[in-house]
């Protein structure tokens, strides 16, 4: 099918209003920023991280331009407990405390099986699963003591169905799904929801230039409406689970996108 353009962009409807947002890998061109921008539109203060220190700054003082309110930061290796740990009472102490975590930080890769190492391997595991189950880890006793929050977790439709080359990321985005579920069980009780969306593929600068073009052709053209996302369709979707109109969904993954499986 033809691809049709994406639609206009979606304007706030103070959704986060009064919210504080804790987001990992929120600086660069693509759905991390996408998301924690939506976030500021929608009236929440945020507190984010990311490995760049440029970037990261940079983002931080867009952020605070679009909400009106402080935006702290800290580099974060998400790879590491002591400093996701130092993350979360960086964000506690700067917001006072934390309603919403976005999990959002990934690595990706293309390698098969049989060329892959147990670096690669090991790399794809640590930065997109383990650093869930980190964060997740360190926040939850926060928000079990105000028994309120929420985490929304960005998995991917590779969780679901099979592709050369993405072992290592579908098998971490399928731990995400799953850390999810588990972990909404575990929080329930405490009046704690978390969920997870699965993007396929978003459409940024950043991908543009480091994809071939022909192999962005073909993932767009699986796609019901024959394009790829923009990062700030697949934010909406995120921002929905973290805001109040999501309040009696949890454990669920959420595709924002038509392949499911």
């Amino acid at each position: 099918m033809a691809k049709l353009p994406p639609p206009d962009y979606v304007p706030p409807h103070d959704l986060l209003a009064g919210k504080t947002v804790l987001m990992t890998a929120a600086a660069g061109a693509g759905i991390g920023f996408a998301t924690a921008q939506r976030c500021a539109e929608e009236g929440a203060r945020l507190f984010i991280s990311d490995i760049h220190e440029k970037r990261t700054a940079e983002a931080a003082d867009k952020l605070a331009e679009i909400s009106g309110q402080p935006c702290g930061y800290r580099l974060c290796n998400v790879r590491d407990d002591a400093d996701v740990r130092a993350l979360v009472a960086a964000a506690i102490e700067d917001m006072g405390h934390i309603d919403v975590v976005i999990n959002n930080a990934g690595l990706g890769g293309e390698v098969d099986i049989v060329d892959m190492t147990d670096d690669q391997w090991d790399s794809v595991l640590d930065i997109t699963l383990n650093s869930v189950f980190r964060m997740t880890r360190a926040v939850l006793p926060h928000m079990m003591e105000r028994r309120s929050g929420a985490i929304v977790n960005n998995a991917s439709v590779l969780g679901w169905r099979a592709q050369k080359g993405q072992a290592h990321y579908a098998a971490a985005k399928a731990g995400v799904m799953a850390v999810t579920r588990c972990s909404a069980l575990e929080a329930a009780e405490y009046g704690i929801r978390i969920n997870a969306v699965a993007p396929s593929i978003a459409i940024h600068p950043f991908l543009v230039k480091t994809t071939p073009q022909e192999l962005l052709d073909e993932l767009e053209a699986k796609e019901a409406f024959g394009r790829g996302a923009a990062p700030w369709e697949v934010s909406n979707v995120m921002v929905f689970l973290a805001s109040d109109y999501a309040s009696y969904m949890t454990g669920e993954v959420v595709s924002v996108s038509s392949q499911r499986a």
